[in-house]
């Protein structure tokens, strides 16, 4: 339920009526938005009288809100939500992009790839130290010590990084990491996003290889739940019966998620495909259709990469991809975002 209030309400009254709904074991989120404050309520609102509300002077308007996710939900928070990243930001208008090599494999390799993306006006440095592998043969990353060389080329750099999480046993190992990311396998490892509800970082979710829209945003409400709002949403393709791509890039995805929610939208074209040639309009696609962002794989030797070769762009591949998206931002699209 949301509780739409009057502008400039009185103060001793929206005191007196959040104590009077928290009394009633609800939680109240309130909201300050450009012309009016949102209280969004969360807990059993069926014994809470809806003409009531609406009779107390300081009250404009009260709706039940249907959808199960609610502090993702954007009839809570109807503007967008900005996440400060070291120097930049995720939404709020910023066009944020996150590259980097898919598997961290040596110093010298992420420290070249990360002054290259930058250099290409990347804004994050993304590098894999823990890597999933459908195979339990293939190569799974540097573990503790791929974390210490990212850290390095951050360092060095100076660029926020991003690297992903499988499981709480490593958390402690992402201290100085900036944006910790939950990979699609891990979109619905309840366990791990409650725990990640209790951190003050930003946490980045990649969509499930077989996940809804509406199961997406119930795993964003799994960590806002715990008190971190910081959560940012990521779209990678999903499976269906299409083979000639890696997953098929569901870029309705989008300008939904954004209609539904206030947290920030990313896409990753990299994962989607697994084909590097295709990276460049699908980048081009995402940004046209109104994503806060990209996660795109660069390998300074995509040909020698332990992981993902083929969908990784040179840094000039890479640099050329920039401009392009560069180019179409000022008549990216724009979703409406009426409550």
């Amino acid at each position: 339920m949301i509780v739409i209030l009057k502008k400039n309400p009185d103060e001793k009254q929206l005191k007196n009526l959040m104590g009077w709904l928290e009394s009633m074991n609800i939680s109240v989120h309130p909201t300050e938005g450009k012309t009016h404050t949102i209280l969004g309520l969360v807990g059993d609102t069926s014994a809470v009288d809806i003409d009531l509300l609406r009779a107390l002077d300081i009250v404009a308007d009260v709706k039940r809100v249907q959808e199960p996710y609610k502090n993702a939900n954007r009839k809570f928070h109807e503007d967008d939500t900005v996440i400060p990243v070291g120097q930049t930001q995720l939404g709020g208008g910023v066009f944020s992009v996150i590259a980097g090599p898919c598997s961290i494999e040596s110093e010298e390799q992420i420290c070249a790839v990360a002054q290259a993306v930058k250099a290409s006006g990347a804004t994050m440095l993304r590098g894999g130290a823990f890597k999933p592998r459908t195979s339990p043969y293939a190569f799974q990353g540097l573990r503790g010590h791929g974390l210490e060389l990212l850290l390095k080329a951050k360092r060095m750099t100076g660029l926020p990084v991003v690297t992903e999480i499988m499981d709480l046993s490593q958390l402690e190992l992402f201290d100085e990491v900036d944006v910790i990311q939950v990979g699609a396998r891990n979109m619905q490892n309840f366990e791990l996003l409650k725990e990640l509800g209790h951190t003050g970082k930003p946490i980045l979710i990649k969509r499930g290889l077989a996940n809804t829209l509406q199961e997406l945003l119930m795993s964003a409400e799994y960590v806002m739940a715990g008190g971190n709002h910081q959560v940012i949403l990521c779209e990678r393709g999903i499976r269906t019966f299409e083979t000639a791509t890696r997953n098929t890039l569901d870029l309705s995805a989008v300008p939904m998620l954004k209609k539904l929610t206030h947290l920030p939208v990313i896409v990753d074209p990299s994962h989607a495909t697994g084909i590097s040639w295709m990276v460049k309009p699908l980048a081009m696609a995402a940004t046209a259709c109104g994503a806060d962002g990209l996660m795109i794989e660069v390998h300074n030797d995509p040909k020698s990469a332990l992981c993902d070769g083929a969908q990784s762009l040179t840094p000039e591949a890479f640099d050329d991809v920039m401009q392009s998206v560069n180019a179409i931002l000022p008549h990216a699209f724009k979703a409406p975002k009426e409550v």
